[in-house]
């Protein structure tokens, strides 16, 4: 990217003078090119949007105009950057067959982990007050930006489908392969929620990564990637969190005898995601949030592991079997919540009071 076709793609926002501008790459995403944007005394982010990855970049739009006309951002204690209109009032600029999108630039740091038990608190009670700040959005007028996104029993059967025709596994294969199968239970458990729950406006993205926080880590900013916003149920949201951020190491981890559930950081994001949706959340809603770590945990395994049987095709490995190694980080991981739910339902009747 030139400063030409830079200029090009700014001189389609008439909000801002861009006559002047400097910019640089930014960040570290691995979906979108990102670029920091520095004009006058005003500083943007400029995006390039993958449409490889996100195929319906129309359905984003549509919940980003519908999320921005029906709820009121001055009602949140924190930003919430999605992008700006450009001169002919899209969200999405298109410059010689390439699609772009402007924000303002949110000042603060994000973080990959928690290095104290409070930041898991104030991740989880910031995607708290989003999803109680979403209630005024209707739900059935989102579009599904990914569809099927978040449907475990769909994920479970075409893992079903793919390993039937598989004519050989090694004894390490078969075995996490009998782990996931054997989730009959949770399946079943997953599809009683879904015939009860409400339909919510969702993240679905909850890693706390996902969050700006303050210079000093001591308040969220911003809630950032909103491309996934959708319509979901709270235990998603909840669950994402439970699976990213109270896990004891990270989901590329090998180290397999230290996967485990953290339980106080569990405690911390209960807390933390109940101040936020107690006033919502329905009785279901509330019961269902336990299950949620187990739910979202079970999808991402049994993502990996049809990824890997399928030859790597959608997530991008650094080796041949990373794919595998990250379903069976995430079966230690599941194994974990699983062994550890009476503990984890004593919490959340304390937390909860119900």
């Amino acid at each position: 990217m030139n400063k030409q076709q830079m200029a090009e793609i700014l001189a389609k926002y008439t909000f801002s003078s861009f006559e002047n501008f400097e910019f640089s790459p930014f960040g570290s995403g691995l979906i979108h090119g990102t670029y920091l944007i520095e004009s006058e005394n005003s500083k943007y982010i400029l995006q390039e949007f993958n449409n490889a990855v996100f195929q319906f970049p129309e359905r984003i739009s549509h919940n980003q105009r519908l999320v921005k006309s029906q709820g009121n951002e001055t009602f949140l204690p924190f930003q919430l950057p999605l992008p700006l209109v450009n001169s002919a009032n899209k969200l999405i600029t298109t410059v010689n067959g390439r699609l772009f999108r402007l924000f303002d630039f949110v000042s603060g740091q994000t973080i990959e982990e928690i290095s104290e038990l409070n930041q898991a608190y104030l991740a989880a009670q910031a995607y708290g007050i989003f999803a109680e700040w979403g209630k005024n959005v209707d739900a059935t007028q989102l579009q599904d930006s990914i569809p099927d996104f978040h449907r475990l029993d769909l994920r479970f059967a075409r893992l079903q489908e793919v390993a039937s025709k598989k004519q050989s596994l090694s004894a390490d294969e078969k075995d996490v392969l009998d782990f996931y199968l054997s989730q009959k239970e949770l399946i079943s458990a997953y599809k009683k929620l879904q015939a009860v729950l409400p339909p919510r406006l969702t993240h679905n993205d909850t890693k706390i990564n996902n969050l700006i926080f303050s210079q000093d880590l001591q308040k969220v900013e911003a809630l950032i990637d909103l491309d996934t916003l959708m319509s979901g149920y709270l235990m998603y949201d909840f669950g994402d969190l439970v699976r990213t951020v109270a896990c004891s190491v990270a989901e590329t981890s090998q180290n397999w005898k230290e996967i485990h559930l953290e339980i106080p950081v569990f405690k911390q994001l209960l807390l933390g995601y109940w101040e936020g949706v107690k006033s919502l959340a329905s009785k279901e809603e509330a019961e269902s949030l336990v299950l949620g770590g187990e739910v979202m945990t079970c999808i991402m395994g049994l993502r990996f592991f049809t990824d890997h049987l399928q030859g790597n095709v959608y997530y991008k490995v650094e080796y041949p079997e990373q794919n595998f190694h990250r379903a069976k980080n995430q079966m230690l991981l599941l194994q974990s919540l699983q062994t550890n739910k009476a503990e984890l339902e004593k919490i959340w009747r304390t937390v909860t009071q119900l």
